[in-house]
């Protein structure tokens, strides 16, 4: 029977060396005690001795220096052992058999590559986010994933195409969100399915947005005459709206003033005529009418 095996997860904890000023102060004296134990070296192997062992610890000293600037971190290591963590800046200083890894701990962008992926009700789009990360547990980040800047970006990919699948591009039931409509509700829940997606590799996930939203090539003429049509349609419903508003307050104000009385008959053609006049796309050409309104 097989046995299965999963990773023991690596957790950062501070270590690192001593301030690098009083090992610097030391150089000098190292060095100028070995060359003058050399020169005295005629007057015994004693101080050929002494000499090469002050050279060899001014070597040894020299080694184990390291500098940090602002958000970097060193991780330290003993033969193959995760000693620690150092995220203190400036000049610093460890035993010279100790390892010593730099990494970056700034924040990271990242825009993914555009990808054709098939959206909710199977309509090929052209999507790409952007993506703000950084790395939060630096053991993690070096020890727990083989590495963990293309991890990231495979997982970009990826989660990319599990949040688009989930989505509609603009046409979706009612009060159901699109990721054209709701880029902002799209980003949030692209930012947590990440975050789950990379906590292995210690990488913390500040935000992510759609940078590229478009429906895929061979689709695309045929989507945007259905969002012309649905314009028009839209227009249209206003359109009509306001004319019977308009035509239901002429009739109204007609019969309050006693302008002119009419029956049903003229009052339906009163209608039918202005809701022509006012729905049309073009100009009504005016017709006189030199006889009376009943001939």
């Amino acid at each position: 029977m097989s046995e299965t095996r999963t990773i023991n997860p690596t957790t950062e904890r501070p270590h690192g060396g001593m301030g690098g000023g009083l090992p610097l102060l030391a150089l000098p004296v190292l060095l100028a005690a070995g060359i003058w134990a050399f020169a005295q070296a005629r007057d015994g192997a004693a101080y050929a001795a002494l000499g090469a062992l002050l050279i060899f610890l001014f070597a040894m000293v020299s080694c184990g220096f390291y500098a940090l600037q602002p958000n970097e971190a060193y991780v330290i290591t003993l033969f193959g052992t995760y000693v620690g963590t150092d995220r203190r800046t400036g000049l610093r200083w460890i035993l010279p058999w100790y390892g010593r890894k730099k990494i970056s701990l700034r924040v990271r962008n990242v825009t993914s590559e555009m990808l054709k992926v098939n959206d909710k009700r199977g309509n090929p789009i052209e999507i790409a986010a952007n993506i703000v990360w950084r790395v939060q547990d630096s053991a993690q980040a070096l020890f727990d994933v083989d590495d963990y800047v293309a991890f990231v970006n495979i997982q970009i990919e990826t989660g990319l195409r599990e949040v688009a699948s989930h989505y509609a591009y603009d046409h979706a039931e009612e009060g159901e969100p699109t990721l054209r409509a709701h880029a902002e509700e799209v980003g949030d829940r692209l930012q947590k399915d990440l975050q789950q997606r990379i906590a292995v590799a210690g990488v913390a996930i500040d935000e992510a947005h759609l940078m590229h939203l478009a429906y895929a090539p061979e689709i695309a003429g045929s989507m945007l005459k259905r969002q012309q049509a649905e314009a028009v349609l839209a227009a249209r419903r206003t359109i009509v709206a306001g004319a019977v508003d308009m035509v239901e307050s002429a009739l109204s104000q007609l019969s309050e003033r006693g302008v002119v009385t009419l029956d049903d008959d003229r009052r339906a053609s009163m209608v039918s005529n202005l809701l022509v006049v006012l729905c049309a796309d073009r100009e009504a050409q005016p017709v006189v009418n030199t006889g009376t309104l009943y001939g």
